[in-house]
């Protein structure tokens, strides 16, 4: 995402009125649409980068159409590098000291989360799932040494708070290496077995 500094994630509780602002986004202002479409159960969400203020123009635009069926947005004016990549499906190495997890009900706090960890924290981001095959939760794996996830997952959890969302997080110090080596293949049931 070089010389696309910033990312958005916006979710919808309704496939029509997300189509309609997904189109009214995209026409606003110039960005690149990393992914959009329908996500169990029954939601319709958008994820876009570029520069700043083309970003803000399109989410503003989005979230304007959006009106009462918004269930979850962000924007990230300066996106972590790691975070832009894995959402878009880039896979970091799993087999470290300690692995850190978070779990939220939306995609959008998630991504916010995980930026807000990454920069906080020495950390490495393994993976981020968003959306299908979690029923519409976030999910995100750290790994790091002891004391950096734990500091990551209080980072990234308190940055959310305002949400007022219930966030699950887990630390697994030493952990498993056949457990990581599974997760590496795949964190999906009955993928990579």
């Amino acid at each position: 995402m070089a010389g696309q500094p910033a990312l958005a994630m916006i979710e919808f509780s309704s496939i029509a009125v997300g189509t309609r602002a997904l189109d009214a986004l995209l026409k606003k202002a110039p960005v690149t649409l990393i992914r959009a479409g329908s996500v169990q159960p029954g939601k319709f969400a958008v994820l876009f980068a570029g520069e700043v203020a083309e970003v803000d123009e399109s989410y503003v635009e989005a979230c304007r159409v959006g009106g009462n069926v918004l269930i979850d947005r962000v924007l990230l004016p300066d996106v972590h590098e790691s975070v832009a990549a894995a959402v878009q499906g880039k896979r970091g190495d799993w087999m470290h000291d300690t692995l850190g997890i978070i779990e939220t009900p939306t995609m959008a706090a998630l991504i916010e989360a995980a930026d807000a960890a990454v920069k906080g924290a020495d950390v490495s981001v393994i993976e981020i799932r968003l959306g299908d095959g979690l029923g519409g939760k976030g999910l995100a794996h750290f790994a790091g040494m002891l004391a950096d996830i734990e500091a990551a997952i209080e980072i990234g959890s308190a940055r959310i708070a305002h949400r007022n969302q219930p966030v699950c997080t887990t630390i697994i110090p030493r952990a498993d290496e056949t457990m990581l080596e599974t997760r590496a293949k795949s964190t999906r049931f009955g993928e990579g077995w």
